[in-house]
């Protein structure tokens, strides 16, 4: 069995019978170049949400088990038709459903969990010499054999996870950007594309918003050692490189600024200071499935305090309905809820040994005249809660403030 290649296309790549043709036109070069090859697709286009607004029409409460029907049959279209097109080109192809390929999920729809990956029938395709292609975001429940998808951005982790269950050695996530940038080119005409970023640094820049790799499919590809190269699926440049950091990728204090607007805060006023409110207050929230980020408690004056957290947007209306009860139980004098608000993330495994930095992103917000709400931190990360309407002047100042095309080109040409 030659060299194995896992390639993942997205749904612009796939967008329409032409660019699926292209898609098959790149594989084909890729098999004849004697690599094996396993191509993971998304839906074409915005079939996802086309599907999700027919459901709607149906039922403003579609049946978690019956939605999972109806979506993975975006992928199902998109991996035919891929086969079909190969077929022409004179290789041979097989496609699979998520379940077909052994991709054994948790029973959560919506956003199930990959358990394991039972590869026989895969290794079978590529052992008899056809590409094979593998309908992304879906599996199977092994407890109640119900077909489950993964959550958005899931075909990313269906890829990584296949490369590591069979070995590969590369996994390519093509999508319709050219690789990671140091900030988001339509808002920093000068952000500058990184040859490669750790997989640390390529988690935090996925949770701050960054949204060219789901979060997911990195920690899945750190957890076990798979080689990431994201490009362009319409283009021949060598994109970005994800891989372990070693001592050539710590040239760069700062890997890049990212930004986010898809996070409402949460303000619960008067919270009585002493044990267990804010464990009553996060558990409450915990057990509704809100996904809590950022946290800020303020000093305590006469035995109460503000408690500050961000939350999705779109789980705002389930945040309200949970914390109104839990709220006037533990005694708080209410809730605020701000929807206009972005966080700006600076990002870099360079920063975990050079003091300053904190000091500098600060500086560079205030010479802005952009306020810093909320404030956030890890070992290459710091992120701050600033106003929407201040989002691209926040993210120009600081990619200005850390030179971040001089940083980027210090970046090694090719980490393989």
């Amino acid at each position: 069995m030659s060299a194995l290649v896992v390639q993942k296309y997205g749904g612009t790549s796939v967008g329409d019978a032409e660019r699926i043709k292209s898609v098959a036109r790149r594989v084909v070069e890729t098999k004849r170049g004697g690599r094996d090859v396993l191509v993971v697709v998304s839906a074409m286009g915005s079939t996802t949400d086309e599907l999700i607004e027919l459901a709607s029409r149906i039922t403003s409460m579609p049946q978690g088990r019956e939605l999972d029907m109806l979506l993975t049959a975006g992928e199902r279209i998109s991996m035919a038709l891929l086969a079909m097109a190969i077929h022409e080109l004179g290789e041979e192809a097989v496609s699979f459903t998520g379940s077909q390929a052994g991709i054994i999920t948790t029973a959560d729809h919506g956003r199930a969990k990959i358990k394991e990956i039972r590869s026989r029938r895969l290794r079978e395709g590529l052992d008899q010499g056809k590409v094979v292609i593998v309908a992304g975001f879906q599996g199977v429940s092994d407890d109640t054999l119900d077909v489950t998808t993964m959550g958005r951005g899931a075909s990313d982790t269906t890829a990584v996870a296949i490369a590591a269950a069979l070995g590969a050695e590369l996994c390519e996530i093509f999508t319709d950007v050219d690789g990671v940038y140091t900030a988001d080119p339509r808002i920093v005409p000068a952000a500058r594309l990184l040859h490669a970023v750790s997989y640390e640094e390529m988690l935090e820049m996925a949770a701050s918003g960054a949204r060219v790799l789901a979060a997911r499919s990195v920690e899945y590809a750190r957890n076990y050692g798979v080689l990431i190269r994201v490009a362009s699926s319409f283009g021949d440049g060598s994109g970005t490189f994800i891989r372990e950091e070693d001592e050539r990728m710590e040239k760069a204090i700062i890997s890049g600024v990212t930004h986010d607007t898809s996070e409402a805060k949460v303000t619960v006023h008067g919270v009585p200071d002493k044990p267990g409110v804010a464990a009553r207050l996060f558990g409450t929230v915990a057990a509704a499935g809100i996904n809590v980020d950022m946290i800020v408690q303020n000093v305590s004056t006469a035995g109460v305090t503000d408690i500050s957290f961000t939350v999705p947007r779109d789980q705002i209306a389930d945040t309200k309905a949970t914390l109104g009860p839990v709220v006037e139980e533990v005694g708080a004098a209410g809730v605020e809820y701000d929807e206009a608000i972005a966080k700006v993330s600076l990002i870099g495994a360079g920063m975990k040994s050079h003091p300053g930095v904190a000091a500098d992103m600060f500086a560079a917000l205030s010479d802005a005249g952009v306020n810093i709400e909320m404030i956030s931190t890890s070992t290459i990360r710091i992120s701050c809660v600033v106003r929407e309407e201040d989002t691209a002047r926040a993210v120009t100042a600081v990619h200005e403030r850390f030179a971040l095309p001089d940083e980027a080109g210090a970046r090694e040409e090719h980490p393989a």
